[in-house]
């Protein structure tokens, strides 16, 4: 067969036939293998190698799936990835596009986790965080009784805080008989009335392992216990990096037992310290308090005085004042008395009669000048209103009728200045100088 008579395909023509041949024949598929070089760029998507001994393909976790993944994916971890076969055309890259990815030989495990996790939050058991009471009047331990978590726990609390009140029940932290164990010891507890729930702590707690060694403490039933108990919970299990259901249920988690001892009791070294400043601040404080107080009695010492010495400064004061206002009435009673003698010499100096004759003339001529001035304003103003009266007439409508002039109104009482403003057997009404007309327009005329 020639060129000339078949289909020649481009290259991405032919990369699109291959990518939708995968894609529809393989489709989607479950892989195991190791990973190796993988690559998170600043895209937040993931890129990897999934390899066996025989074998690799390419493999890309996008962005929206990744945030789902809770494996560590590091290179050489063995996982499983659920994912669809494609080709990436521009390249003609055979690769496998990732929708999840989980560790191999616990991921049915870590998929019965979240499940059972999703469904206890949705039910509320992960709300308590009541707080708990520091230091606690009685300290309960669920844990192994010779476990490397409760030699931690206690060396941290006799360390820390020796007057802790620990009690400790002793039950089974892996196994099929562990939450069992834990649910029974936590209602023994929580049915003891001499337990306050504002004063007592439970602190259940075991040291690291696998995902398999803390799965007692990831029961379901365990988890409810914890959520309804009436004591504050305290879960402390495995290390820093395990989380368990139980973490989750209880009202506090610690990453470790040895965090847990020290969230739950105060250090003594600590108090003691800040003891000791507060007792040498207090000691400062005293001894700078008792030295003002004795410099301002020194100075209210110095300040004190007989009270004889007081009455008789105060007895010289009022003499004092007596002597000052008796010489000043004095001098004021003397001076009343010569303006009192220069007053009767001038009234007695004065004629009566001859005054009152010259203020009655006085008056007389105020009279006479204000009985003139009256006289001319009141003929000034009599002259204005003449002037005033015959401006008003000249200007007047009336004094125009009276000329023989007329004024046209309709009979609504407009004022009809225009032939063109009437018709013909309108009624109308004349103003003449004298009387009033009614009148009907027969003809315009312009």
């Amino acid at each position: 067969m020639t060129a000339s008579n078949s289909t020649i395909l481009s290259v991405s023509e032919l990369n699109l036939k291959a990518r939708k041949v995968l894609e529809r024949d393989v489709g989607e598929v479950w892989v195991e293998g190791e990973l190796s070089n993988v690559s998170r760029p600043a895209s937040g998507h993931v890129y990897f190698t999934l390899k066996d001994d025989r074998a690799q393909i390419r493999c890309a976790l996008f962005r929206q799936r990744a945030r789902f993944v809770s494996a560590p994916m590091r290179d050489g971890d063995q996982v499983k990835l659920r994912g669809r076969v494609s080709l990436f055309e521009p390249r003609g890259d055979y690769q496998l596009i990732a929708e999840a990815v989980q560790a191999a030989g616990l991921g049915e495990l870590l998929a019965a986790f979240e499940r059972l996790k999703a469904q206890l939050e949705g039910e509320g058991v992960f709300a308590n965080a009541r707080p708990l009471p520091f230091p606690p009047r009685k300290l309960l331990i669920l844990s192994s009784a010779t476990g490397a978590a409760i030699r931690d726990v206690l060396a941290v609390l006799e360390a820390r805080w020796p007057l802790a009140d620990v009690t400790l029940i002793p039950v089974p932290v892996q196994g099929a008989e562990a939450a069992p164990a834990m649910i029974s010891a936590l209602a023994l507890l929580n049915r003891q009335a001499r337990l306050d729930p504002e004063r007592d702590v439970i602190l259940i707690t075991r040291g690291g392992g696998s995902l398999e060694d803390l799965w007692a403490f990831n029961n379901e039933h365990l988890a409810r216990a914890i959520f309804h108990s009436r004591l504050p919970v305290m879960s402390a299990v495995g290390h820093e990096v395990d989380v368990t259901l139980a973490d989750f249920a209880a009202d506090m988690r610690a990453p470790t037992p040895s965090a847990a001892a020290e969230r739950l009791v105060p250090d003594q070294t600590a108090l003691k310290r800040q003891l000791e400043h507060q007792h040498s601040r207090l000691q400062r404080a005293m001894q700078a308090r008792l030295e003002r107080d004795s410099q301002r009695l020194d100075t209210l010492r110095a300040k004190l005085r007989h009270p004889g010495e007081q009455l008789n400064r105060q007895r010289q004061y009022v003499t004092t004042l007596s002597q000052r206002l008796e010489r000043a009435m004095q001098q004021t009673l003397t001076q009343q008395k010569a303006q009192m003698t220069q007053l009767s010499r001038r009234l007695a100096s004065q004629d009566m009669a001859r005054l009152h004759r010259a203020e009655s003339e006085r008056v007389n001529q105020l009279n006479r000048r204000l009985s003139s001035a009256m006289q001319r304003q009141l003929e000034s103003q009599q002259a204005r209103l003449k002037a005033a009266a015959r401006e008003l007439n000249a200007i007047s409508p009336l004094a125009v009728l009276g000329r023989g002039y007329a004024i046209a109104q309709d009979e609504q009482g407009q004022v009809i200045r225009r032939a063109e403003d009437t018709q013909p057997g309108q009624k109308l009404k004349l103003r003449l100088g004298e009387g009033r007309l009614s009148v009907e327009v027969k003809r315009r005329f312009k």
